[in-house]
Order: structure tokens, then sequence, then C-alpha cells
């Protein structure tokens, strides 16, 4: 098995810092919509910060049940607190990063080293995969022997809802391997349990604890954000053990009781996972050396989980962000390819098509499927279009030749419903060809910020992006078949009329492409990364001299280090900062907010048009040296438009993972053929 290897490594500087420790957040994930999270520091800082978050209806309504293990060590008759904790009267204490030597992400394992009075002490925490389970391992490295103290602060929320005044303390049961807690009737029970490896001393078992709460609690990036920012836990249950030089010891934390277990031996299950994961990938590429792109193939496994599916049985879908985003239709199609195809798991590729055709209604995926459950969401023009791409890209790879056919019904549905006209004012005009959509109050382009009623930015008209993705959709339609024997002359001709619409979006005064033709107020000249969207898929209605003035347009005025702005800076709607309460936020989120995945259209452009795959990998450095930074092996959501472009949004983002996977993939591509 190889050993594993560290893509992230922090030192005192970083981990002695409590600003820097706690702007850097750790994650991992069950393969079913739970996880567990936190920062470098152990400070929790946002509402989703903790050691168990389960989807008790995977991958939705996720709950948090285990808040954190606050560990104390007695050395030489002196009590020193490891843990991390802000007070709502701005008081740290205690200040536990102050201790941390290093931390490392050994592939996807977080691991700290505590190191004080001539002991270190290390930490793991990992979770089962396809089990609500996490565990978290001690182990005593030097020095010693030490009496390690550990105490369960539990709760039972919805991971998106502090709670300052909880119920009563929960009811804590003695259990053959641990204790059982139960926060109020009904609610999800917590397991913990323990196993001792490496060493042959004492035993330990938990004792329920008097259910001591922890009260105001301030969650520093709530606060930030504008959401409510203090929380409160109960003090549920303690375990002691004495450890010796090279001793661990295993908790684990699920909503199952959990059988007797050995940690060093789920370790070794985790790093073998780990090490399958890299296998497959490699298979596609050949030997992945660079911890780097080690780390993307790896950042890419937590957005692919299991969702239980209407009649039985289940199939898997994409987690759009974490912590708090469910699974998008039009996230999911968009990030397919470089979760997916890049990787090498096909077969999870095929069973994400599957599932969300299965979703369609009236030609149309769903864009939501809401955390706490209820209707899927249909307010979405583009996610049904980025499907019809990634079946193409799919079956292209595919050693399944059942896909296509089984796909082809849902295929057809797509463009009747679109042609004849469906939800929201989404239909093909006859004028011209082209796809027009919208109404008043509805955001349906990825461009979908809303406040209250405010739809920040509308697009109701005839977006570039829709266009090109209809017209490469009914490209698409005429492959599949021909391949499937049947007769495509229909969609021929209608992309011929598509093509012919499309050319109305040049803009001469701009030397690029509108934005949106036939809006309310007329064609919208607004310089965006949409136009980039539509150069850079495999049929583009636009010849190569006007794809490289698009790019060279978007090239001066939307290119940062981490992707593309939404919005020209020489715009009077342009904002810089990313940052606020919900309002400001959504009122930046597509108005010069800089976000990575386009960057994926931006790098297949370019190499289309100039073939130059050096210049493709200098465009993804910056996003490689981020891996160190916010969610740490992973990539954030969006930056702020302005130098030095801080990141901001979710810091886990299934497609800026994405968008660098499958850049590299492209960019492998051209390689491969020169090299050939």
């Amino acid at each position: 098995m190889t050993a594993a290897v560290s893509t992230v490594a922090l030192g005192r500087a970083i981990c002695g810092d409590e600003w820097q420790a706690t702007r850097r957040e750790w994650l991992v994930a069950d393969g079913l919509g739970g996880y567990a999270s936190g920062t470098v520091a152990g400070e929790a800082t946002r509402k989703y910060h903790g050691l168990l978050v389960a989807a008790t209806d995977p991958p939705g309504r996720r709950v948090l049940l285990l808040a954190a293990l606050d560990a104390e060590l007695a050395i030489d008759g002196e009590t020193i607190r490891l843990a991390t904790h802000r007070w709502g009267d701005g008081t740290v204490d205690p200040k536990g990063y102050v201790h941390l030597e290093r931390f490392e992400l050994e592939d996807r394992v977080p691991t700290w080293s505590w190191a004080m009075c001539g002991v270190l002490l290390e930490q793991r925490v990992w979770m089962r995969h396809g089990e609500p389970t996490t565990l978290v391992q001690f182990t005593l490295r030097r020095g010693g022997p030490v009496r390690l103290r550990l105490k369960a602060l539990t709760t039972h929320r919805s991971h998106h809802a502090p709670n300052p005044a909880p119920r009563p303390g929960p009811r804590v049961d003695r259990t053959d391997g641990g204790v059982r807690v139960v926060a109020h009737e009904g609610a999800a029970v917590l397991h913990l349990a323990v196993a001792r490896t490496g060493g042959s001393g004492a035993s330990a078992a938990w004792q329920p604890a008097e259910g001591a709460l922890y009260r105001n609690i301030f969650l520093r990036e709530e606060a930030a954000r504008g959401y409510d920012a203090t929380d409160a836990v109960h003090h549920a249950a303690t375990i002691e053990i004495v450890l010796k030089p090279g001793q661990s010891f295993t908790v684990a934390a699920s909503t199952t009781a959990v059988a007797p277990f050995a940690g060093d031996a789920e370790l070794s299950v985790e790093r073998a996972r780990t090490t399958a994961l890299l296998q497959q990938a490699e298979a596609m590429h050949g030997a992945i050396a660079d911890p780097a792109r080690r780390a993307l193939v790896l950042a890419a496994d937590p957005f692919l989980v299991r969702r239980n599916v209407s009649g039985g049985g289940t199939g898997t879908t994409v987690i759009a962000g974490y912590p708090w985003f469910e699974d998008w239709g039009r996230d999911a199609m968009i990030s397919l390819p470089g979760l997916c195809l890049a990787t090498g798991r096909i077969d999870e590729a095929a069973s994400v098509l599957r599932l969300f055709a299965a979703s369609l209604e009236q030609g149309m995926l769903p864009n939501r499927f809401p955390d706490e459950g209820g209707v899927p969401e249909f307010n979405t023009v583009d996610a049904t279009l980025w499907f019809v791409e990634a079946v193409a890209r799919t079956i292209a790879v595919a050693n399944d030749p059942s896909l296509l056919p089984d796909l082809w019904p849902a295929l057809e549905s797509i463009v009747e419903w679109h042609q004849r006209g469906t939800r929201h004012g989404i239909g093909v005009d006859p004028a011209d060809g082209l796809l027009r959509a919208g109404e008043p109050g509805v955001q349906l382009t990825w461009m979908d910020a809303k406040v209250g009623d405010w739809v920040v930015t509308p697009r109701i008209g005839k977006p570039v992006e829709i266009a090109g993705l209809w017209h490469n959709a009914l490209c698409r339609m005429g492959e599949f078949a021909r391949r499937l024997g049947a007769d495509s002359s229909s969609y021929a001709a209608a992309a011929a009329k598509a093509a012919a619409g499309f050319a109305r979006f040049w803009n001469p005064d701009r030397n690029c492409l509108f934005d949106v033709l036939d809006g309310p107020d007329g064609n919208d000249p607004s310089v965006r990364p949409n136009q980039v969207l539509a150069v850079a898929l495999a049929h583009v209605p636009l010849d190569d001299a006007r794809r490289r003035a698009v790019l060279a347009r978007c090239e001066q005025a939307l290119l940062t280090s981490h992707g593309l702005r939404t919005l020209a800076p020489d715009d009077p709607a342009y904002i810089g900062r990313y940052a606020g309460d919900q309002r400001s936020r959504d009122a930046a989120y597509h108005q010069g907010t800089v976000w990575p995945w386009p960057l994926a259209s931006f790098v297949r452009a370019h190499l289309a048009v100039h073939g130059d795959a050096a210049a493709g990998r200098d465009l993804l450095c910056p996003l490689l040296l981020h891996l160190s930074d916010a969610g740490l092996g992973s990539t954030s959501e969006v930056f702020d438009g302005e130098a030095p472009h801080e990141p901001g949004g979710c810091p886990w983002q299934a497609w800026s993972v994405a968008a660098i996977l499958e850049s590299f993939h492209a960019i492998d591509a051209v390689e491969s053929v020169r090299g050939g």
C-alpha cells in the first residue's frame, strides 16, 4: 500500500497564529453527504464545524451530533488543554493552538501534532466510507507516559442552525462498547465507542458526565456573514486513559451502534481506499507524482455521494459544496467531467447521469434537491443543456453500451420540450432558432443570486451561454442519433438555424459577444465570462478569428489568478469585494466576484485556439498554491474581484475542484497528441 503523502504541511508560524490557524479549515466526508470539519486551531468558527454531521436521509437532513472532543493532557501534575474556544465576550479560552507544532493533510486525513513538556501527541480524523461514522485517533509519539482526558461535547441540531439555548442535557446510557447519547425523544442517536491499538496498557471506558452546558460559543465566520453566531453544547461524557510512548487510542462516533474495532486497521482501510482512488486516476493519466495533482484527485471524492431514490435503491449524486450546499443539477453536470471522467470514475459518472435523467420533468433537470427534503426545484435553464454535454463526454469513454440507449428517451424529451416550450418561458424562438428563457422574479442561469424578490442578474431573454449550449446540444443529439441508427436530420436542421441565429451575438463595438440578446432593455453588452462558456464547447458557431477576439477581451478584463471575474471592472455595476451579510454578498456574487469554475472553459478554449499547453498549466498554478489555504486540499467557491483576491463562499466547492482536474485532463490530451 502506498504511504500517505502530506499534501499540506503547516508549521508553528501558521499553527501558532490564531487568525491564520482559524482561516484554514479541514473536512472529511462519509460518501453519504455527512462530514466532519473544523479549523486547524480547533476553534469552531462556523455553525457547520463539528466531528460528526450525519445525513439522516442521505444526502440530506444533516444534523450535527458531536461538536468536539476536548482533549486535556496531564503531564507531571500539570494539565494542558488542547482545545480552543472563542466566547461571546471575545475571550479565547483555552488556547490549545499555541501547543500545535504542525498540521498536515496526509492525503485527505488531517493530522495534528502537539508538542509540550517533552511530549509529542498526534491526532488524526477520518470517516468510514458509506457509514455515518467518524474516527479520531490519538498517538503518543514521544515522551510520557501521559494521562489523556477527552470531553465529548454534543448537540442535536440542523447543521444550518446554531442553537444558543438547547433543551436540557441529553440522556447518556452506558453500552457494551461505550455510551449512547440521546438528545431528546425522536432524535438521532449518537454512539461513542473506543478501541486501543499499539500497546497493551489498561482499558478505558466512557463515563456519563453531568451534562454541563457550554453557553455563548461565538462563531466568528457566521457573524461576519451576517448570521446568528452564538451556539451551545452539552458535556455528555468523559473518558480518561494513560498512554505510553507508541500507544494509540481511537474513538468512534456514529449514528449506529459500533461493533468492536481496531483503530489502526480502520486507518489502513481508509488509506487503502485512497490508494485505490489514485490508482483509478493513474490508469487514465499514468503515475501521479505531483502532490498537488494527487490532492486534487482526492479532493474530488467528498462530492460524489449516495442519494436514496424514490421507490427504493440508490444512485450517485454530486454535493455542490461543503459545508452548506446540497446536490444541484447544474453543478453536478458541470462538475461531472472533472470529478469523474478526469479521475477514472466512469461508472459513477454513468450513475449520476441515470439518477438525474430519472428526475426529469417537462424536459428539465432539477436545479436543487432541498437539504431538508421536499419537492425538487426546477428553476434552471442551463442544467439540462449541460446534462446533454455530460452524456456526450461520458459515452465517449464509458465501457457501457447500454448507457446511451437508456438515456435516449430522456434526451429526446429534452429537445421536444424545449422546442415547444416548458417552464419559466423557456423555449425556442422560431425567428432565429435560439433558446429564450426567463420571467420576472425567477433566476434561471448560473448567475442566480436572489435576495427576497430581488433577482440580482435576471438575464431574461437569450443568454449567450444558453444559446451556445442549445446549439451544442442539437449537434450532440445528431451524433447520438447517428450512433443509434436513428434519423438525425431534424437535429441538423435545428442546429444550422441556431448557428445562424448565434451570429447576432457579435458586438463589434467591444469586439466580443453580447451577454444577453432581446432582453427587456434590449441587448446587454456587459463583458462577462458567459461568452467563454459558449466558445469553449465542442460545437461552436463562431469562426476562429472571433473566438480569438473573445478570449483576448475576456483575458484582459476578466482573467485573474484564481479564475474569471463575473463582470468587467470598468462596468458601473462592478463590485470588487465579496463580503458582508447575505444581501451584500449576493449583490457582489455575479457582479465582479471571481469564480474558478469558468477557468476550465477558458483553458479549453485557449488550447483550441492557441494549442499552448504550457500556458494552460501556468493558468492553473495559483489555484494549486491555494490548496494550502481556506478549505485545505481543496478549492474555494469564489474569490474577491480585487487583488489580492481573498477566498470566500464555500471552502470546498465541487465545480472549482472539477475545473482544475478537467483543465489538466485537457492539457494532458494536447501534450499526448504532440508527443505522438
